[in-house]
């Protein structure tokens, strides 16, 4: 899961208010817990990863905190939306804060590489703070960008953490 680039794009302000939109967009969806929307932005194939370690290469070679397909993305918005889901009562709630966007380039199939910094705020019975790099590889359709890749590098992933429920 290589997140290398082979072309680099000049700076271009809409393509990067575009993309600014759709992640601000993805961390609301999240935040309002409209996940079934939230999962329409993904790609068929992609993919959702978590690396467990610092300079995680890819999620073969050594555990990673999660690394969903779309069945595993569809699984865990089942449970969280399931109204005898226990660990979700109460629900999670959540704040993200996107910020420092930036447009890389584009990898060999012509997907964008987008890098930004997410600061995440979650509240279900105490108060957890988790933040990152987040890297997503985009792809440009007629319709806007879905999904490809996001990869969720948590500043603490090495940490032992309680559950996770919701995405970061």
């Amino acid at each position: 899961m290589s997140i290398e680039f082979v072309e680099n794009l000049p700076p271009d302000a809409q393509l990067t208010f575009e993309v600014e939109q759709f992640l601000f967009h993805e961390a609301s969806l999240l935040d309002e817990r409209a996940f079934d929307e939230w999962l329409g932005l993904w790609a068929d194939n992609g993919r959702y990863w978590v690396p467990r370690s610092h300079d995680q290469v890819d999620p073969f070679e050594h555990i990673s905190i999660f690394w969903e397909d779309a069945m595993l993305r569809e699984t865990r918005v089942r449970r969280l939306l399931n109204d005898r889901n226990w660990s979700q009562q109460p629900a999670t709630r959540t704040s993200r804060l996107v910020g420092n966007v930036h447009v890389l380039g584009r990898d060999q199939q012509g997907q964008l590489i987008v890098s930004s910094r997410l600061h995440v705020s979650e509240y279900r019975r105490d108060l957890r703070y988790l933040s990152g790099r987040v890297v997503h590889k985009l792809v440009e359709t007629e319709s806007g960008f879905s999904i490809a890749l996001k990869r969720v590098d948590l500043v603490n992933c090495d940490s032992v953490f309680t559950n996770i429920e919701v995405f970061p």
